[in-house]
């Protein structure tokens, strides 16, 4: 039976001189390090790159472009606003270089191992006899800050480099810790030499297993052919628009007002001088071409040199980007399971993507950054890759995948219902308004909306319908919803921390429940939606046993256990 447990606190911070040490349970007992990953300056303080001063200005390259925009859009002519603009900077500039100067002469850091070259052997206790390997960073001008983290805590060490730190040759560490799900307790080292930082990550992740194997398999690699997978996605319309409002926006930002701009008056006047049934549609076409030229330009810049591996025996990364690079690292025993998402388009044209469901990759923000496995890619390659990731046969996927419960029929109602009410309802009674009061026309567009809104309304609420399913395989539990974006979660039955059963005064009168597993990894918890509420607190028992069996009465048994009479 697995109980809940509670995750282990981050690395503790002291500061110097005079504090107590604060007290920690013993680690496990140090491994011996390779000599190849124990480098000559073990022990030594170390500082940052003097780089850091360079990447601290790169903020400057925003409002110096606007600067060089005003003075092309004015022909060469800087006004006084300009020119405080530019005073700013240059104050700025000053501040900043400075503030930079001192957290790179005030940082260091060391890997601090037993028998190091410093003639003592530090662990979480500062010196006190313990021998684990720590990390230690200290900072501070007038208050000095020194946090000590055992490595056994280190969980993932990630590498990012802007193209910034690409044009410099330096890029960022960061160590997620156990404990820092929320990004608080990570540690950040912030500019680094590329070769400086592989080295010390190969360091940092030697005590997470020391019998290393350089040549396990590479579980996936890119293939451009999945590039027609991009095009599939809520950005090949919605990040026109994005890109549109933001242009807007700077251009405003800089005194450019573009509905004033004579190009832009003669297209909308040729637009709407035109016969709208093909303007119309020229334009969508036109908007789905940026758009899918745009969401193949985001797909390689982001999965460039894509690389999913397992580069020992606990450890697996994931590597990709093209001017932002970016290095995430696993470690096996934090990855609580694999999510397999299809949005609907994706989904048509047969394609999926896959995440990791693990802790250590920081707050929700950073998480959906960082957790992703697979780019949109075939549906096959999505199952493999996901299988390739548990180590195990994905639950969805072979001939014969995990059955899943199906959900009551009235949830096939509630999703009807939902859809005619806040889809076809609000639409026909605005334009039915409109219509009456100006145009009968209108009345016409009313009847027309609302027959084709819910013929797609009934469609996607079968459709939803058909994707609700839960089920246990083996030691994951499995649970599939979503029209939209379906989901299907292999969750790890031990990594279920509590369970959180919500109705409302709808689904009460319907007679179900929504169960949501508590997970302290990924998105914190995974909805179950709409089951049987007869049937779900036994699923969440038998699913995860020793959470929920003190609240549970079955048929037949006393409501309390008879009383002891003392002798």
């Amino acid at each position: 039976m697995s109980t809940p447990h509670e995750p282990s606190p981050p690395g503790m911070d002291r500061g110097i001189p005079g504090t107590a040490p604060a007290a920690s349970t013993t680690p496990p007992a140090a491994p011996s390090v390779p000599p190849s990953v124990a480098p000559s300056d073990t022990g030594r303080w170390r500082r940052l790159d003097p780089r850091t001063l360079l990447v601290h200005c790169g903020w400057m390259a925003a409002p110096l472009g606007s600067l060089a925009l005003t003075a092309l859009a004015t022909g060469g002519r800087i006004t006084a606003q300009a020119w405080i603009t530019l005073a700013a900077i240059a104050a700025s500039f000053a501040v900043v270089t400075t503030i930079g100067l001192i957290r790179w002469a005030r940082t260091e850091f060391r890997v601090t191992l037993p028998g190091s070259p410093d003639g003592t052997e530090r662990g979480t206790s500062g010196g006190h006899g313990h021998t684990s390997p720590t990390l230690d960073i200290r900072s501070g001008l007038l208050t000095r800050r020194l946090r000590s983290v055992p490595l056994h805590r280190i969980r993932t060490v990630d590498l990012t480099a802007s193209p910034l730190h690409r044009l410099l040759g330096v890029t960022v560490l960061r160590a997620g810790t156990a404990g820092s799900g929320d990004g608080r307790s990570e540690l950040s080292l912030e500019v680094l030499t590329v070769l400086d930082a592989e080295r010390l990550r190969t360091e940092l992740l030697a005590y997470a297993d020391t019998e290393g194997a350089a040549n396990d398999p590479v579980v996936a690699r890119i293939s451009w052919r999945w590039l027609r997978y991009a095009p599939l996605t809520f950005w090949v319309i919605g990040g026109v628009f994005v890109v549109a409002g933001s242009v807007y926006r700077v251009l405003d930002g800089i005194g450019i007002e573009a509905w004033k701009l004579g190009f832009v008056q003669r297209a909308f006047t040729e637009f709407g001088a035109s016969a709208l049934w093909l303007t119309i549609p020229a334009a969508l076409l036109a908007v789905l071409a940026l758009g899918s030229v745009g969401a193949v330009a985001l797909y390689v810049e982001n999965w460039f040199d894509y690389c999913l591996e397992w580069t020992d025996a606990r450890t697996l990364r994931v590597r990709r980007g093209l001017f932002t690079t970016r290095s995430v690292t696993i470690e096996r025993a934090r990855l609580r399971g694999v999510l397999l998402r299809e949005p609907l388009l994706l989904r048509a044209g047969g394609g999926a993507l896959v995440r990791a469901v693990a802790g250590g990759l920081g707050n929700r923000e950073e998480n959906r950054k960082r957790s992703g496995l697979l780019p949109p890619a075939p549906r096959p390659e999505a199952l493999r890759v996901a299988g390739g990731a548990l180590r195990s046969p994905f639950p969805a996927a072979g001939a014969s995948p995990v059955a899943l419960a199906p959900h009551p029929r009235v949830a096939l109602r509630r999703r009807r219902v939902r859809g005619l009410l806040w889809a076809v309802l609000p639409g026909t009674a605005v334009l039915a308004g409109l219509g009456a009061a100006f145009t009968p026309v209108l009345l016409h567009c009313a009847w027309v909306y609302a027959l084709v809104t819910t013929a797609l309304v009934l469609w996607l609420a079968r459709d939803a319908y058909r994707n609700l399913g839960h089920g246990v395989d083996g030691p994951y539990l499995v649970a599939r919803s979503g029209t939209f974006s379906r989901d299907t979660l292999a969750l790890r039955r031990e990594a279920i921390a509590a369970w959180t059963l919500s109705t409302s005064p709808f689904t009460r009168r319907a007679g179900l429940v929504t169960l949501t597993a508590a997970v302290a990894a990924g998105e914190d918890g995974y909805r179950i939606p709409d089951l049987a509420a007869t049937e779900a607190p036994a699923f969440a028992a038998m699913a995860a046993p020793g959470i929920l069996e003190e609240f549970l009465t079955y048929p037949g048994a006393p409501d309390h256990l008879p009383e002891q009479r003392l002798p």
